[in-house]
């Protein structure tokens, strides 16, 4: 065989060992409820997996802890390392025997993600970044990371550095529980050092506006992760995935992830849930139905319908329906601001989002609801005048009662 024709083989081999070994790789995730702790979706949580720079969450929370401790201040000055400086990308680009504020270095790891700030942190609270990757894993075995084992503060490659989905939601959850004061430092998007911004690189805080953190990371063995949090109407959802093969597949899996688990714990359920649930309900007892829904009507038809009636035209049962959305978070949050913009009429009523199916997919319907007749006609009237759709529809109360007065 000739060298040019062995060349080429060569590069076929490797090529196909590429393509086996990224279609081999799996994905894994996660989603925890950061109250409860309980598990709302996962897939392969278990399986180790290399962090790459969620690795940095570990080093992070050693350096809060620190802080908290007394042992740095947030304001101390780190000397930088011939070691630190000479890190591989991402880097802040320090200089050795320059200083960088603990503050400076932190929001540089969240944002930048930045390697040689990594190991300044790791030598100023360790001495030695050796020494720091033990206390690293000790802490994550006390947190209750059974899986992990950490080499290095930034999560550059190193074969025995191994973590699992499941260990990375264990750390991102106790970031957020153990240190409230120092979390809204993760939903940083920019961090500008010596003159120069940096931009976030969790680009999943701009696709999914209820996002606010955590972290991301990547390497050619680990894949794209993103360990990441949100929240809705007082509830919050912790979420990993790791091992996907572009940045644009882990965004779209962990929203997703997110949308889902934050609306099944509004009691959303997703248009698969409600499918299998109508199969799987048992057949009514059509007859017996019927019997008892007439013994209710007959009960009920003793109040004074023309009072009902009267009553419920000049008092709250009437709600104003302001769009239509395909999406619970964007109706809810329109809704929001529609009552922001009308203080002096919306402000002491509730917003409800209706779900109604059409043309088979899902569609939310925001309304503000509580008003009288009268009101709901004047608040729909003046939303009009500004350009803004809206409809005054009665509430199912007022409707209920109305069936009930025929």
């Amino acid at each position: 065989m000739s060298s040019l024709s062995r060349i080429f083989s060569l590069i076929l081999i490797i090529g196909f060992c590429f393509i086996n070994n990224a279609e081999a790789r799996t994905i894994s995730s996660i989603v925890l409820d950061i109250e409860t702790g309980e598990v709302l979706l996962e897939d392969n949580a278990d399986e180790l997996r290399y962090p790459a720079s969620l690795t940095k969450m570990m080093t992070l929370y050693i350096a809060f802890t620190a802080i908290e401790n007394g042992s740095i201040g947030i304001d101390d000055e780190l000397t930088v390392s011939r070691t630190a400086a000479n890190r591989s990308p991402s880097r802040l680009g320090l200089k050795p025997g320059s200083k960088i504020k603990v503050e400076d270095a932190i929001k540089a790891l969240i944002v930048k993600s930045a390697n040689d700030c990594a190991t300044v942190l790791a030598e100023g609270i360790g001495k030695d970044e050796a020494k720091f990757a033990e206390a690293m894993t000790t802490v994550a075995q006390e947190l209750g990371m059974k899986n992990t084992t950490f080499k290095n503060a930034s999560g550059l490659p190193n074969r025995k550095q191994k973590t699992t989905a499941k260990d990375m939601a264990v750390l991102a959850a106790a970031l957020h529980n153990h240190f409230p004061q120092y979390y809204e430092l993760f939903s940083l998007r920019t961090f500008t050092y010596n003159g120069l911004t940096h931009k976030t690189h969790n680009t999943a805080l701009k696709k999914f506006e209820e996002s606010d953190g955590l972290k991301t990371g990547f390497t050619a063995a680990a894949g794209y992760n993103i360990a990441t949090s949100a929240q809705r109407d007082g509830k919050r959802v912790i979420a990993v995935t790791m091992g996907h093969d572009t940045q644009n597949n882990r965004d779209k899996k962990v929203i997703a992830m997110m949308d889902k688990s934050l609306n099944e714990l509004a009691g959303i359920k997703d248009k698969e849930t409600m499918l299998a649930e109508i199969i799987l309900t048992p057949k009514p007892d059509y007859e017996q139905v019927m019997l008892a829904q007439s013994s209710k009507l007959e009960e009920t038809v003793i109040a004074d319908n023309a009072a009902i009636e009267e009553e419920n035209i000049n008092t709250a049962l009437w709600d104003v329906k302001i769009g239509s959305f395909s999406n619970y978070a964007k109706a809810k949050n329109y809704a929001k601001s529609i009552q922001k913009q009308n203080l002096k009429n919306a402000a002491d009523k509730k917003i409800e989002v209706e779900i109604e199916e059409v043309n088979a997919a899902l569609v939310y319907n925001p309304k503000i609801v509580g008003f009288s007749k009268e009101d709901a006609n004047n608040f729909c009237n003046g939303l009009k005048k500004s350009n803004k759709s809206c409809m005054v529809t009665a509430s199912k109360q007022l409707y209920l009662a109305y069936q009930n007065n025929e």
